[in-house]
C-alpha cells in the first residue's frame, strides 16, 4: 500500500488546527487508527522498542523544517543512539487512498509508521 501525500495546502486554519489536534491526539495515545513499525524497529529487543515507542507519544519537537503545514504529522526521535522518523498518513475510510477530508474523523483512518532512519 503506498501511502497518500499529506498535502492539505488549501486547508483552512480552521481545519489544520483540528488536523493537529487530532493529530497529536492519535500519536500520544495510539487510539484511534494503526500503528505501523518496519522490520527495524520489530527487531529491536523489547525495551529498546518500548523506549522508542514512548518518545514518539512524548515527541514535540515540530518546527517548519519538519512540520511545514502545522499538522504535526512527522518527526524524529532519537532511542539509543539510534535516529527514528515517525509518519501520520490520513487515508479514506477503506484505506485505499488520501482521506478525501483528513480534519473529519468520520472519513478518515489515521495511520502513523515508525521506522528507523536508515530505512527511509
Amino acid at each position: 500500500m503506498a501511502l497518500p501525500a499529506n498535502d492539505n495546502r488549501g486547508a483552512t486554519p480552521a481545519a489544520t488546527d483540528r488536523i493537529r489536534s487530532l493529530n497529536d491526539r492519535f500519536r500520544r495515545s495510539f487510539v484511534g487508527g494503526h500503528v505501523v513499525e518496519t522490520a527495524g524497529v520489530v527487531a529491536l529487543p523489547e525495551g529498546e522498542r518500548i523506549a522508542l515507542l514512548l518518545e514518539v507519544r512524548r515527541d514535540t519537537c515540530f518546527e517548519v523544517s519538519n512540520d511545514p503545514y502545522s499538522e504535526h504529522d512527522f518527526g524524529a526521535v532519537e532511542v539509543g543512539g539510534v535516529r527514528f522518523f515517525w509518519s501520520i498518513d490520513a487515508y479514506d475510510r477503506n484505506l485505499v487512498g488520501r482521506s478525501p477530508d483528513p480534519s473529519d474523523p468520520s472519513v478518515t483512518v489515521r495511520v502513523l509508521t515508525i521506522m528507523r532512519a536508515d530505512e527511509y
